[in-house]
């Protein structure tokens, strides 16, 4: 009876972490640890096509996705990503080049999704030294360039800015990215058997 309790206490508590884990703010205020990403709101023209980060295993949100109330509005159309100048940039998905090349002084690359809806879908990524050029085929993962020395997009903090377009409409690119990547999956909890480790 007692045993019984005592689970039924850790279930409540476990239930209490990951609710919320799950309200925590979405962007950070600066490099440290990751920052936790809100899944982004169901888009049914976004497929969850992403098998990789751009940057990074699971980078630092430096600032999200805040679409802009019109054409003209402020906002900001797409995510930036805390890294270090040098770090490689790659393919979220598969796809082909449409542009690699230098735009208002600073590189960017741009690749087309295949399969994704007419106009299709197309992910930007900037500032990069390519290492890829127009035409070029790439697989998710494969490396599109190095991050270029900061400018001033994302103030003292170095970072990548990543974008997604369909046609000349700006969509959350965090809306490729599936919920395992996200780290928004489903909460596993151990059998109650599983030995314990301690430090």
């Amino acid at each position: 009876m007692r045993v019984n309790r005592c689970v039924r206490a850790w279930l409540l508590l476990c239930l209490a972490v990951t609710v919320l884990g799950a309200s925590a703010p979405a962007q950070g205020t600066g490099p440290g640890p990751r920052a936790p990403v809100s899944p982004p709101t169901a888009d049914p023209s976004v497929p969850t096509l992403a098998r990789a980060w751009p940057v990074g295993v699971r980078p630092f949100v430096v600032r999200g996705w805040e679409p802009p109330e019109t054409a003209y509005s402020r906002g900001h159309r797409g995510v930036d990503l805390a890294a270090g100048p040098g770090a490689e940039v790659r393919a979220v998905a598969s796809g082909r080049v449409s542009f690699a090349g230098r735009v208002a002084g600073r590189g960017a690359v741009s690749v087309e999704l295949p399969g994704t809806g007419a106009p299709p879908l197309r992910t930007t990524y900037g500032p990069v030294r390519a290492s890829v050029r127009e035409g070029d085929e790439v697989l998710a993962g494969q490396v599109l360039g190095t991050l270029e020395t900061p400018d001033t997009h994302c103030g003292p903090t170095p970072c990548l800015h990543w974008g997604l377009l369909r046609g000349t409409a700006y969509l959350n690119p965090l809306s490729l990215l599936p919920p395992w990547l996200l780290g928004t999956g489903p909460s596993r909890l151990l059998p109650l058997d599983a030995p314990v480790t301690r430090p």
